[in-house]
C-alpha cells in the first residue's frame, strides 16, 4: 500500500450473474485515494461508479481483487471484523436514507447505538454534530418535516457520528436544486478542512468536481480511463470518456466539425483579461468560428475553455498557433 494512501483499490473486478447472463460492472480497478484528499470519481449512468463505491465499504463484495482501507484488506475481514471497520467509514446517499419514523437527533444517534455507545454519549454527539452541519434547531424534527438540503445535512451528521476517516458520497448532490447542491459541497469541503476526513465523491457532475476535488478518476465502461489532478484533467483530457464530460451534454468535440480543423485553447483567470482570441484573428488576419466557450472555477481559480474551428488554410492555421504559442495559451488539435 502506498505510504499515504488510506484506500488502496487493487484489480479490482465485480460481476453480477452467472454464464450468459453474467454482467460485469467493474474491470481491473486500480486506484488510490491520499490521507486528507477530496477524490472524484466520475462517470456517466451505468458506467460503474455507484458499484464501486460500494464495494469500498463491502456493500458490494467484489468478484476479485482487493480493497484496502487504513491498513486493512476490507475483503479478508470477518463480519465481525467487518462490522468494527466500517465505524471508520462513513456514507452519504442520493435519497439521503434517514429513518423516517425518527426524529433528526434519532438518526444521528442510531448508528452509535448499534455500536454500544452509551445513549447519553450518543445524544451528546449528536447535538454536537447538529451544530457542526448548522441545524442544532432542528434536532426534534422528523425528515418529513425537512428539506431535501436540510435532510442531507442530517445524513452527513450521520455518517460522521462514529468519527470516521473515509466519508463516502455517492450522488450526494443529485436529488439538490444548485443552490442546495452549493451549501452541500460547501459543507462537506469544510468537514474536509477541518476534521481532517479523507473524501470519495461519486457524481457525474463534472461541477461537482471542479468545486472540491484534488484528484478525480473518470471511470467508462467499467474501467478507469483516466486518473489525474482535477486541473489537468480539464487542461489536457487524454481519453474520449473526459471529453464527453467536460463538455455540453457529453457531445464529442466532433459533432461541432464543419469545416477547418478544430482547437481545443486552454486558459487560466491569470489572462482572462486579455483578448486572445481577438488578437490572433486581427493578427493573422482570418476568422475563426467559436463552437464552444465556458468557464470553471476548479480549486478557487478560473479556467476557461474554447473550442475554435480554424480556416482551412494551413499556412494561417500556423500562425495562429504560433501566436498561441507566444501567449504561452495551451492547445490541442481535436480530431
Amino acid at each position: 500500500m502506498e505510504q499515504n494512501a488510506i484506500i488502496e483499490i487493487q484489480n479490482l473486478s465485480k460481476v453480477f450473474g452467472t454464464g450468459d447472463t453474467a454482467v460485469t460492472a467493474l474491470s481491473d480497478i486500480n486506484l488510490s485515494v491520499e490521507k486528507g484528499e477530496i477524490f472524484g470519481i466520475i462517470g456517466l449512468s451505468g458506467a460503474g461508479k455507484s458499484t464501486l463505491v460500494r464495494c469500498v465499504n463491502l456493500l458490494e463484495r467484489p468478484t476479485a481483487g482487493s480493497v484496502i482501507v487504513d491498513g486493512a484488506d476490507m475483503t479478508r475481514l470477518s463480519e465481525a471484523e467487518l462490522r468494527r471497520a466500517r465505524r471508520s467509514i462513513g456514507m452519504i446517499f442520493q435519497g439521503f436514507n434517514l429513518l423516517m419514523q425518527r426524529t433528526a437527533e434519532e438518526n444521528i444517534c442510531f448508528p452509535l447505538l448499534l455500536a454500544g455507545t452509551p445513549r447519553r454519549e450518543a445524544k451528546a454527539r449528536a447535538r454536537e454534530l447538529l451544530e457542526i452541519v448548522g441545524l442544532a434547531d432542528r434536532a426534534g424534527a422528523y425528515p418529513a418535516q425537512l428539506s431535501g438540503g436540510q435532510k442531507q445535512r442530517i445524513a452527513i451528521a450521520r455518517a460522521l457520528a462514529t468519527n470516521p476517516k473515509v466519508l463516502l458520497c455517492d450522488e450526494a448532490t443529485s436529488a439538490l436544486d444548485p443552490t442546495t447542491t452549493q451549501s452541500i459541497l460547501s459543507l462537506i469541503k469544510n468537514l474536509n478542512r477541518t476534521l481532517g476526513v479523507t473524501v470519495l465523491v461519486i457524481t457525474h457532475e463534472m461541477r461537482v468536481v471542479e468545486q472540491i476535488c484534488n484528484r478525480v478518476a473518470i471511470i467508462s465502461d467499467s474501467r478507469i480511463s483516466e486518473i489525474g489532478a482535477v486541473d489537468e484533467v480539464f487542461r489536457h483530457p487524454k481519453t474520449d470518456a473526459a471529453k464527453r464530460l467536460l463538455f455540453p451534454q457529453g457531445e464529442h468535440p466532433a459533432s461541432f466539425r464543419i469545416g477547418g480543423p478544430l482547437y481545443r485553447i486552454v486558459f487560466d483567470g491569470n489572462r482572462a483579461d486579455k483578448p486572445v482570441v481577438a488578437d490572433m484573428i486581427l493578427r493573422c488576419g482570418a476568422p475563426v468560428n467559436i463552437a464552444f466557450a465556458d468557464t470553471k472555477v476548479i480549486d478557487g481559480r478560473v479556467y476557461g475553455q474554447m473550442l475554435l474551428q480554424f480556416p482551412e488554410d494551413e499556412t494561417v492555421v500556423q500562425h495562429m498557433l504560433a501566436y498561441l504559442d507566444s501567449e504561452q495559451i495551451g492547445y490541442e488539435e481535436e480530431r
